[in-house]
């Protein structure tokens, strides 16, 4: 059976704790094992990092992004092995796990290519000049959902800024950080530079954070988690990345493609099982078209295929484990008992593994907790509304501020409610994919700092302020 061991120092080792099982979610069976880090692997990693960030930060920003450019090519070569393994630990399609990998390689080109570019001096005038640097060692943090693209938003910007990284990945599905780390060592990734390690995330965030080595977190997960971390890193005055939780709203008004929105709504709620925080998750319909869109979009789910990755058939894999299934149990029985109704799915597919269908559920009252809690899963909620300002009184109520969706011809229209609606991210009549040289900004519990684009690569920079009377420009070391 398959153990994934950490990197240290340039080596793969074994965990002092032992090992830990990875679950494969469509069989509730043991698929692999991961290597459990103790308190003596994680000093190690500390130390090697410290080391490894003297060494990285002052290598030329080109021969950095260089690298990043020579592990994207090494992982491309790879993407079938590691999608399958992905698909065996997270239930993703094959489809979903090879697209995935395909957006990680887009990161990493794109952080090379910009590396030169933006660790460049900036030249201010009147003798000042703003030197960006590497900010220090980065704590990475990165779940289980999307494994490889999160991985290489955090690892390829902060590589090609300068910093040496301790990535700490899920333990549910390692394969897709082990398939970048190895790709990484065999492009010549310097001793101590990247770091991967696994093990009990409690543990370890506290003993990371609780070291003046680490002077960035980054984080992608639940917002009690962000909480916990943003709490810990005060401690030591480490800045903060944390992209948090999401309940995005769907707008659509009466002048939207039904039909056309049905498809695209379905097409991105419905990847990896709905487990992600910029997905749709509750869906507002102005009144005139509510019940056709209602039949289209039930339409178009029900023709979904759930089922095991590995059938060739599958446009929909398992949820990611037991506790995940009872959250949509327990959303759903709670958006029942107070008068809703389910229109579509509501319970769990019988045999082995978690399956969970997909579900709609009509006539939610404001007081469910379908339309309160992030449901993270293939779960959503339909409401209908009669104007911009009830609908985006009603979106803005969560606490959440991440995504957000509208559907309409009229740029009046759009103007008026993006203008109106609290999120980090409005998109309209279409769906936002994660991309290399874009943002991902959250706002309220979903988060703050920023991930991907110039804005997210500066986020592992300091910028040196030089004020020099005989010089008004620097040479860049490249």
């Amino acid at each position: 059976m398959k153990e994934y061991q950490l990197f240290i120092d340039n080596e793969w080792r074994e965990g002092g704790n032992g090992t830990l099982d990875i679950i494969n979610p469509a069989l509730g069976t043991i698929t692999a094992r991961v290597a459990n880090a103790n308190t003596e692997d994680l000093n190690f990693a500390l130390a090697s990092a410290q080391k490894g960030h003297e060494v990285w930060r002052q290598t030329p920003p080109k021969v950095r992004g260089s690298l990043l450019l020579r592990a994207a090519d090494i992982l491309e070569s790879k993407i079938d092995t590691a999608a399958i393994a992905t698909c065996h630990e997270q239930g993703k399609s094959a489809a979903e796990a090879s697209g995935e990998f395909i957006r990680a390689l887009e990161t990493l080109r794109w952080s090379g290519e910009m590396a030169a570019e933006l660790c460049a001096p900036i030249i201010m005038g009147g003798n000042r000049t703003m030197l960006p640097e590497p900010i220090g060692v980065v704590a990475a943090f990165t779940p289980w959902n999307y494994p490889a693209v999160i991985s290489a938003r955090k690892l390829a910007p902060a590589l090609a800024a300068g910093c040496a990284v301790i990535l700490k990945a899920a333990e549910e599905s390692p394969a897709s950080a082990v398939a970048i780390i190895e790709a990484l060592q065999e492009a010549g990734i310097p001793a101590g530079v990247v770091g991967l390690i696994f093990g009990h995330p409690p543990m370890i965030s506290k003993h990371l954070l609780s070291s003046k080595i680490v002077r960035t977190v980054t984080f992608t997960g639940s917002t009690q988690v962000g909480k916990q971390l943003a709490e810990q890193a005060a401690k030591n005055l480490q800045s903060c990345i944390l992209e948090l939780g999401g309940h995005a709203p769907v707008i659509i008004f009466d002048d939207a493609d039904i039909q056309k929105t049905a498809e695209l709504i379905s097409e991105y709620k419905f990847e990896s099982a709905g487990q992600s925080c910029n997905a749709p998750s509750r869906i507002f319909v102005q009144r005139p078209i509510y019940n056709d869109f209602v039949s289209a979009f039930k339409k178009v789910a029900k023709a979904i295929v759930v089922g095991n990755s590995e059938d060739k058939n599958t446009t929909m894999g398992p949820m990611i484990g037991q506790r995940a299934i009872d959250r949509m149990q327990r959303l759903t029985d709670d958006a029942i008992l107070k008068g809703a109704t389910v229109i579509l799915g509501g319970a769990p597919l019988k045999g082995p593994g978690y399956f969970w269908p997909p579900t709609l559920i009509s006539n939610v009252p404001s007081d469910a907790l379908i339309l309160i809690e992030e449901p993270f899963g293939p779960i959503i909620p339909i409401i209908a509304f009669d104007n911009i300002e009830e609908v985006t009184s009603q979106a803005n109520k969560s606490n959440y501020g991440l995504a957000s969706y509208i559907f309409t011809k009229s740029e009046d229209t759009q103007r008026k409610v993006i203008d109106q609606l609290h999120t980090g991210s409005v998109t309209v009549n279409m769906l936002m994919g994660v991309r290399a040289d874009v943002i991902n900004p959250g706002i309220k519990d979903s988060g703050y700092g920023y991930e991907g684009g110039i804005e997210g690569f500066r986020a592992f920079q300091t910028l040196k302020l030089v004020n020099n009377a005989s010089a008004t420009t620097f040479l860049h070391k490249g």
